[in-house]
């Protein structure tokens, strides 16, 4: 499990280690005073010892570089609450592939729509489903069904007086 902190923190937490063990500090020792397992101590003891300074260092995060920046999705965003109609859809509806669009012709960027979920997400969008319902519907016809017809229709439970509880 990599350990809490920047990239930065980390080494210098590493640096600090190896000053206070050309000290003449024990490993163990050090471990304590910088909150790691002696272990760890030891690993980057001999990384030193090994490759010196330039072995600490922060390593450059390994995999592929994100083909959107930052502030492109943030970007993005600004373009999605315009709207789908303002870039030419015919309903207010976003799928999945509509912003994978959006994104490929703003940005030159192609993404598969599964792709495209997660760059939502770590912008804290949500999935959300339009309510479905019939454009005939009449608002008030329903609300003056619901209060007058719906009480006389619904069932009430009925009294039994005659009825034995069991104890």
């Amino acid at each position: 499990m990599r350990p809490h902190g920047t990239k930065q923190e980390l080494e210098t937490r590493r640096m600090r280690a190896v000053a206070l063990l050309e000290r003449g500090m024990g490993v163990c020792d050090v471990a304590r005073v910088v909150g790691v397992w002696p272990g760890s101590v030891s690993k980057w003891k001999q990384a030193y010892e090994q490759g010196g300074k330039e072995a600490l260092r922060a390593k450059p995060h390994p995999g592929r570089k994100a083909r959107m920046t930052g502030e492109q999705k943030k970007e993005l965003l600004g373009l999605l609450a315009q709207g789908p109609r303002a870039h030419g859809y015919k309903t207010e509806l976003w799928t999945l592939q509509r912003v994978a669009d959006v994104i490929q012709k703003h940005y030159r960027v192609a993404y598969h729509p599964s792709q495209v979920w997660r760059i939502l997400r770590e912008q804290e969008w949500s999935c959300q489903k339009p309510e479905r319902r019939a454009r005939e519907r009449d608002e008030e016809a329903v609300a003056r069904w619901r209060c007058e017809d719906w009480p006389r229709i619904k069932k009430r439970p009925t009294a039994r007086p005659h009825a034995r509880f069991r104890g």
